[in-house]
């Protein structure tokens, strides 16, 4: 673990941007991205960081004419990319978010995917995939009012469960590429004390190099949580 870095946060911001400045088409673009995450995935291997969060699509973004590219890449380079990541770097992978309306064939690689990588322990690498912190809430909301007083509210291991991200320590780091300063609806409960960083850099030019002077910035902050 690269001194008590727990876990980082990404939200990958910039693809179809990247791809019109190469006067490319979306789909070259999103192409790009995908392959970046796999780049950053072993690069945060390399540096023993032990939770890795993406946000790859948001609840908001999921019906834009370009879900149906997204799609097309995770028809042909998902498996490919992700078999790389489980069964050769041992990565076990959660995505989270929205399932209702995903097609079938999109939610059978995401089961298989998930519980072939289940033993894995090499790193947790947790994928946001049409999800909103807002539905989130709501979700969580209905579990409560159907449980009634079967939570206990006072203990806040009990209250992390129910979330996404369960019992997995909160984000040390949240990077956001592509220049926009917001959190997009995205995991706020487990932000409170994230320190945020922003960059300009677009998706799939953002680079093992930014990625560590990042962390080289981050280890200079003095945390105080609050005191």
């Amino acid at each position: 673990m690269l001194n008590n870095l727990n876990h980082i946060a990404l939200i990958l911001d910039g693809n179809k941007r990247w791809a019109k400045l190469k006067n490319q088409t979306n789909l070259f673009g999103y192409n790009k991205g995908f392959e970046n995450i796999k780049n950053i995935v072993d690069y945060s291997i390399s540096k023993e960081i032990p939770n890795l969060t993406l946000f790859t699509l948001s609840s908001e973004n999921f019906n834009r004419k370009s879900i149906n590219i997204i799609y097309d890449i995770i028809y042909k380079n998902f498996s490919k990319i992700f078999n790389h990541l489980i069964k050769e770097k041992g990565v076990k992978v959660k995505i989270f978010g929205s399932r209702n309306k995903l097609p079938k064939k999109i939610l059978e690689i995401f089961e298989r995917i998930e519980t072939s990588s289940l033993n894995n322990n090499k790193l947790n690498l947790n994928i946001a995939f049409n999800y909103g912190f807002k539905d989130e809430i709501k979700n969580i909301l209905k579990l409560a009012s159907q449980k009634k007083n079967n939570i206990n509210f006072e203990d806040e291991n009990e209250i992390n469960k129910l979330f996404f991200l369960g019992s997995l320590p909160d984000p040390d780091i949240l990077i956001r590429t592509g220049g926009y300063r917001r959190l997009s609806n995205f995991i706020m409960y487990n932000l409170t004390y994230t320190e945020l960083f922003f960059t300009k850099t677009l998706w799939p030019d953002f680079s093992e190099k930014e990625f560590n002077s990042i962390i080289d910035q981050y280890f200079k902050i003095e945390r105080k949580y609050g005191l």
